[in-house]
């Protein structure tokens, strides 16, 4: 690396962090974005530090907004009697690209796993308990990955939440599989099929 090139090597190393970027990714995504200045990378570098300074977790939900309530925890046209639990973010969005879920959500921010040290209190676990007790939840469905730390932390949500209707995505979803990667035929394929666990 030289000196004239180091904030370039600095901005491929950050890139290759991403995820689906790797080292030779990342460097074809500069050099398209150097070519193309202000057509790609002002744009880009204005609107990062803007997101950079106003992006927040939703207090409600844990989904990413620039507000502390998001959209989806703001509407009245979401149903209010159904919850879904989901992993993370990018599993929200997924679900929401699929349109086949107009309720409300929670996200959990990860999976109980005893190997890593997280539970229930490291995850949202104790605001969803608090959220489905507040308010009129009649159904919590759990959209979690079909993975092993997946069904631990179902099975464990369930046996919380009693007076509940607890159901789970059914067909359509492999085991292992996670759902940001599902097409949306299969995301609504397995809403529409769930199961009381």
């Amino acid at each position: 690396m030289t000196q004239s090139t180091k904030d370039l090597d600095d901005l491929i190393d950050l890139m290759a962090k991403l995820p689906g970027l790797g080292p030779r990714s990342a460097r074809r995504a500069v050099l398209q974005m150097v070519k193309k200045r202000a057509l790609l990378m002002k744009p880009l570098a204005q609107t990062l530090s803007t997101v950079a300074e106003t992006v927040r977790e939703c207090l409600t939900c844990g989904n990413v907004g620039t507000s502390d309530t998001c959209d989806i925890c703001k509407s009245p046209k979401r149903n209010t009697t159904e919850l879904c639990v989901v992993e993370d973010v990018s599993d929200l969005w997924a679900m929401e690209r699929a349109g086949v879920f107009k309720g409300r959500y929670h996200v959990l921010g990860g999976t109980l796993s005893a190997l890593d040290a997280v539970g229930p209190d490291e995850l949202r676990i104790p605001q969803l308990l608090r959220r489905v007790a507040e308010d009129d939840v009649q159904e919590v469905i759990l959209a979690l990955n079909a993975t092993m730390d997946g069904q631990t932390t179902a099975h464990y949500i369930a046996d919380q939440l009693a007076g509940v209707r607890v159901t789970s995505l059914a067909q359509g979803v492999p085991i292992g599989g996670e759902l940001d990667y599902l097409d949306d035929g299969t995301i609504t394929a397995a809403m529409k099929a769930r199961k009381s666990l």
